[in-house]
């Protein structure tokens, strides 16, 4: 993939990333559809704000058009829809707010049309979460059965059901189960397998909680660590497993060199360092399986766990040096990690652990795209994130980067390679001032090439 000029879908958007497919090809009908939350701090900000919407994009043309699920839904990246395509041709859109309510709703489109939706439909979680909220949406099938995950009952992952391709829904149960610290308990992304549903998670918020990153998988009805051991309690059963008895994948303190190219030298990322770098506050940031193989990425904080006076950093103070961590499982079930690239500082001083994220290729988990203010090729500092390809043939230990953005004049953030389509890479990232998840001006771009 070349550096060219990427095509603007939509002119008011952004998406958080506890979501998935926040973006998904149909390759035989060749349409891409996005989902997106517009933004009063945005173009047409007034007339947009908190609209739920999606960007369906004719690949053969590139004609794009930005159709609105539900209006005014709330001005929240958190709110962005899961899509998944039904077996009868329809698409299905799963979304809920912030925590500002208990309900998950959904659309269902007509057969092969994703620009004509059928009615909004709603799930009440408030019997199980005593009104407490929910957030998010991923939609995920297993052995048949389809399942939405969400963050819900005690702020715990949890699921919904469905028999039925998404027409009704029922409580699953919860996926994993703790006392609850800070705001709200683990972080999950999920990934489809060959074997079952992965999922990576944290402790809970790195804000409130010096995380470590576990991995596990569902299969045959239960949970499994990475060696394949399966957990004692039966899937969704209570009490609800906690997820530190799954594989720890990044463990609070970890030590990891730092990487030629991390320490401002130059050289590829990811290689063998210098020095050493202690890793604490984890996050989940992405996980693919391809050809068999699994890969994730993660973000952590990089040697600042304490001020010099040993009080750990607060809240509302910038987070200065955010690593993005790569880590590979083994036939063995063991994990090994390598430092990915250099991440800057936190993105916004209220949420000191947000960062330009990364994405896996889900087809080829040897390439993952990154957004950073800091060239990891050889350490420069950059006025505003640009995304990067690396592509590695040593399971992460050497990367070999390509620019995608130079020179920028804003910022460009959280990409996503959308499944769905194996021929072809479809990059997608939204671009402009970020000022809170509630509060941008953004434009979302897509660009597209043979792999």
């Amino acid at each position: 993939m070349s550096a060219t000029t990427p095509q603007v879908i939509n002119v008011n958007g952004a998406w958080c990333w506890f979501q998935d497919e926040r973006a998904l090809v149909d390759p035989e009908a060749g349409v891409l559809v996005v989902g997106s939350i517009a933004s009063g701090g945005g173009t047409d900000g007034a007339q947009r704000t908190g609209d739920l919407d999606l960007t369906v994009v004719d690949l053969a043309s590139g004609t794009a058009k930005v159709l609105t699920l539900h209006p005014g839904f709330e001005a929240d990246d958190h709110d962005v829809p899961a899509l998944w395509r039904r077996p009868d041709g329809r698409w299905l859109a799963v979304y809920a707010r912030h925590k500002t309510d208990d309900l998950t709703h959904w659309r269902i489109s007509e057969p092969g049309d994703p620009t004509r939706w059928g009615e909004e439909h709603s799930y009440d979680w408030s019997e199980h979460t005593g009104g407490r909220g929910v957030t998010y949406s991923n939609l995920h099938e297993i052995g048949g059965r389809l399942y939405c995950f969400a963050r819900a009952v005690n702020d715990d992952p949890c699921a919904l059901v469905s028999d039925d391709h998404g027409d009704t829904w029922t409580y699953a149960g919860r996926l994993f189960g703790r006392p609850k610290i800070g705001y709200v308990n683990g972080y999950s992304r999920y990934a489809d397998g060959a074997d079952g549903l992965h999922v990576l998670v944290t402790d809970h918020h790195p804000r409130d909680y010096d995380n470590s990153i576990y991995h596990g998988r569902i299969s045959a009805g239960r949970l499994h660590d990475s060696a394949g051991r399966a957990l004692a309690s039966e899937l969704f059963s209570e009490p609800a497993p906690d997820q530190a008895e799954l594989t720890t994948v990044l463990a609070a303190g970890t030590v990891l060199d730092s990487g030629v190219g991390l320490d401002g030298g130059s050289g590829l990322g990811g290689g063998a360092g210098v020095d050493g770098v202690q890793l604490s506050h984890a996050w989940t940031t992405d996980i693919r399986e391809a050809g068999g193989r699994l890969a994730a990425v993660m973000t952590a904080r990089a040697d600042h766990a304490a001020e010099p006076d040993g009080s750990d950093l607060g809240t509302n103070v910038p987070v200065p040096d955010l690593r993005l961590v790569y880590g590979r499982l083994g036939a063995d079930g063991q994990w090994t990690l390598t430092q990915l690239a250099q991440a800057g500082p936190g993105l916004l001083p209220h949420e000191q652990d947000y960062s330009g994220l990364a994405a896996i290729d889900p087809y080829d988990i040897d390439t993952v795209y990154v957004s950073s203010p800091i060239d990891p090729r050889d350490g420069t500092r950059h006025a505003h994130h640009e995304i990067y390809r690396g592509h590695t043939v040593d399971e992460g230990r050497g990367w070999d980067w390509t620019a995608i953005t130079e020179d920028s004049a804003v910022d460009n953030l959280r990409p996503i390679v959308a499944p769905g389509d194996p021929a072809t890479t479809h990059l997608l990232w939204f671009r402009g001032e970020m000022r809170s998840s509630q509060d941008y001006d953004c434009e979302i771009v897509l660009l597209s090439s043979p792999r």
